[in-house]
């Protein structure tokens, strides 16, 4: 019980069986290290290959949270030994982020295309590399304490894990402003943006696998997917708009621009009285300009790529951020001495961020898409 991800198999009533991994690092909010994206993903390619395993469910241990982000600590310490010693090239090259980004990028892309149905029990809270984890299951699930925030511009980093792909999708300009405010939203926002499937009582999470044990699963994903989903919309609670939703058309008012700048202007002037609002658009004023820069222009260029382009694409903006300043810069601020004061430095060219370091064949994620059909709505 003190491995930091349980690995286990359930046999159901037809002798099939389901795969569950739970993230077992409750102290830290279960934040993924190395060894955790290790271990997921060994866990999933193994049960790939396994006829007996019909579907995977993904879980957190706790009642707080399924996932809070990534290993922001060994990164941090990562960062400083490198930015005093081998400089940019080696952080490229050779570093611990660079082997982080990496494994994390191909688990996530895993989940996107993994050949059998995924559950993701989203309850408590899922940020950043928790949200990478979850956007790509098959069936998402959210409960009433689910708080879901992707927040990385203000530590220096962008919305990364796919955020590209999946907040360049959701209505309006939601996405937009989910990137350059880093607010959370809750279970019935989730569902609305596309983040979630269904929302559920967590109270009934063993009632749900119960039922999931019962089923008279088969060797065929489609059949699978309609035997899972019809469990869920079974158990799913009612549930009122969110407030994104409710805020749907101010929020495209705000966000409606076709510069960068127009839109923090827009979002530095909200003084509504209305508190979500304000403190969302508080949040933007305090994020790391280059970020912000950043996670604009990937939420523009992603629409036009696949998944797997978006997934490098990240990656090389990754570990370039990693090289500079604002990233280690954010997590001391925010996390390691807490003054909450990040001293940002704006990058000299945003632009050149995005480009790759690498030609095509010799990128480090040049395989994705090729193993798997990339088939992902």
């Amino acid at each position: 019980m003190d491995a930091p991800v349980l690995c286990e198999t359930l046999p159901t009533a037809n002798g099939s069986l389901i795969g569950v991994l739970t993230l077992n690092a409750e102290p830290t909010l279960n934040a993924l290290t190395l060894e955790m994206i290790d271990m997921l993903s060994a866990s999933l390619r193994l049960w790939a290959d396994d006829p007996r395993v019909v579907m995977v469910m993904l879980q957190g241990a706790g009642e707080k949270a399924f996932c809070a982000g990534g290993d922001l600590q060994n990164l941090y310490r990562s960062m400083l030994e490198h930015h005093a010693g081998g400089g940019r090239e080696e952080l490229l090259a050779n570093t611990y982020a660079a082997d982080f980004f990496a494994r994390e990028y191909r688990l996530d892309y895993l989940i996107h295309t993994y050949p059998k149905p995924v559950l993701c029990w989203g309850h408590g809270i899922v940020m950043g590399g928790g949200m990478g984890l979850m956007a790509g299951a098959s069936h998402r699930v959210v409960t009433e304490r689910t708080r879901m925030a992707m927040p990385e511009v203000g530590i220096g980093l962008f919305p990364d894990v796919g955020g590209s792909w999946f907040l360049s999708r959701m209505p309006g300009r939601l996405g937009v402003f989910l990137a350059l405010t880093g607010a959370s939203i809750n279970a019935a926002d989730a569902k609305f943006v596309k983040l979630a499937d269904r929302v559920l009582a967590h109270a009934d999470k063993e009632t749900v696998v119960e039922a999931l044990l019962a089923q008279p699963w088969t060797s065929r994903r489609q059949d699978n997917d309609a035997l899972l989903g019809a469990v869920l919309r079974a158990a799913e609670a009612p549930h009122a708009p969110g407030p994104l939703r409710e805020r749907l058309d101010v929020i495209d008012r705000l966000c409606a621009r076709e510069q960068l700048q127009d839109v923090l202007d827009a979002l530095a002037d909200v003084d509504s009285q209305d508190a979500w609002l304000d403190k969302a658009a508080a949040a933007a004023g305090r994020a790391a300009p280059t970020s912000l820069a950043l996670a604009w222009q990937l939420l523009r260029k992603a629409p036009q790529l696949a998944l797997a382009e978006v997934f490098r694409m990240e990656y090389g903006v990754a570990l370039q951020c990693a090289a500079g300043h604002d990233f280690a810069e954010g997590i001391r601020a925010l996390l390691i001495d807490k003054d909450q004061s990040p001293q940002w430095q704006r990058a000299p060219g945003e632009g050149d961020l995005l480009a790759s370091p690498w030609t095509p064949p010799q990128h480090p994620l040049s395989d994705l898409g090729i193993a798997r059909a990339d088939q992902v709505q």
